[in-house]
């Protein structure tokens, strides 16, 4: 399992020597049942969890389709014409939804859905799974051996662990702050830092799986949009060693930060980026969650008639946080100095294909493969 896998090289780079795998592969599980456990939630077949997201059929493949957000609703009259949409109703009409996808090509409608900023994907299946589309072949990663990007940025410090290092984790929802657990357990002082006008969206789930996420981390608000409160959160990612984040590149070039600029001015540091497609290539700018995420990547299971159904609550975002606390860690141990690109969407399809992160010490470092 990548998640075992993920976790035991964890452990390694973190240097508490190596890890049963059995016992690994148990707590991996554990990480990405966690939230259905405490909420009761469970996927059911086409359904998410949550109940934000549907598998729905088109002309020549399936869509993996997640509207979590209120303002989702007033876009699906841009999107697909619907426009039967009770104002005081802030439900899916997902039977229109499913009748209007039902008559179109996934790629289309795909790529209708996430001009205008919806989390719509196409199923990967097949041939789908292993051929390379555009953004595959613009990141390289084709290959599932190669699930995300490292970037040579800065300058190198050795012989360092991530105990003691300050961590400045900009990232929400699950899968950054996954990574930012991790790295805590292992003894980072992790800062969660918070738009004051955008919080984490995740404040307003169960409270018990926010407060198990970021047990144990101080929390710091800032407002982006003013002058100040981009000079305060520039100070914050100069002193990081690690800095966590989650948003699309267009976000970070509104507020003037360049993640190679930063490590290049911290020796040592590494960022993560953790996004759904990626931050290169021509979906950088794509929007995803953990659940079409994981469609996307073809990590769904299928059933006789070959309909799709999800395997696991928002199961790519638990993955990538783990796959990310594997290689940070493994990133400060080799020196750092580096930016590294972690795709949702190529995670699951590593998992979907059997790879696993192999993090040594030779050239294949930071890989993740097979």
């Amino acid at each position: 399992m990548l998640g075992g896998a993920a976790l035991a090289a964890f452990a390694e780079a973190v240097g508490r020597g190596p890890v049963d795998p059995e016992l690994a592969r148990v707590e991996a599980v554990g990480l990405v049942r966690e939230r259905s456990e405490l909420t009761g939630w469970l996927p059911h077949g086409r359904i998410t969890a949550g109940g934000s997201g549907r598998l729905l059929p088109g002309t020549d493949g399936w869509l993996a389709v997640s509207l979590p957000r209120l303002d989702d609703l007033d876009l699906l009259p841009a999107w697909l014409g619907i426009d039967e949409i009770d104002p005081a109703d802030d439900r899916v009409p997902w039977d229109a939804v499913a009748a209007r996808a039902s008559t179109r090509p996934v790629a289309e409608t795909a790529a209708s859905a996430q001009e205008l900023g919806l989390a719509v994907s196409v199923v990967a299946d097949g041939e789908r799974l292993h051929a390379g589309d555009e953004q595959l072949v613009a990141r390289g990663t084709v290959d599932p051996a190669r699930a995300h990007l490292r970037t040579e940025a800065g300058p190198k410090v050795g012989g360092r662990t991530v105990e003691g290092l300050t961590v400045v984790d900009l990232s929400s929802l699950w899968a950054g702050p996954t990574c930012a657990r991790l790295l805590t357990g292992a003894g980072a002082r992790v800062v969660k830092v918070e738009s004051t006008t955008r919080p984490d969206g995740a404040r307003r789930g169960n409270r018990e799986f926010y407060e198990r996420l970021h047990e144990g981390q101080r929390e710091r608000s800032v407002a982006f949009e003013t002058p100040e409160g981009r000079a305060e959160l520039r100070g914050l990612l100069g002193e990081a060693d690690v800095v966590i984040e989650g948003s699309r590149p267009r976000a970070l070039d509104r507020l003037g930060i360049d993640p190679a600029t930063v490590v290049a001015g911290r020796p040592g540091a590494v960022w993560i980026s953790i996004t759904a497609f990626g931050r290169t290539g021509p979906w950088r700018d794509r929007v995803g969650f953990g659940d079409d995420c994981a469609a996307a990547g073809g990590l769904v299971t299928w059933t006789a008639d070959h309909s799709p159904e999800f395997v696991a609550d928002a199961v790519a975002d638990p993955l990538t946080g783990m796959v990310g606390a594997a290689l940070v860690a493994a990133a400060v141990r080799d020196g750092g100095g580096v930016v590294l690109d972690v795709a949702l969407r190529e995670v699951a399809r590593a998992a979907a294909m059997g790879a696993e992160p192999v993090l040594g010490s030779g050239p294949d470092r930071g890989r993740v493969g097979p």
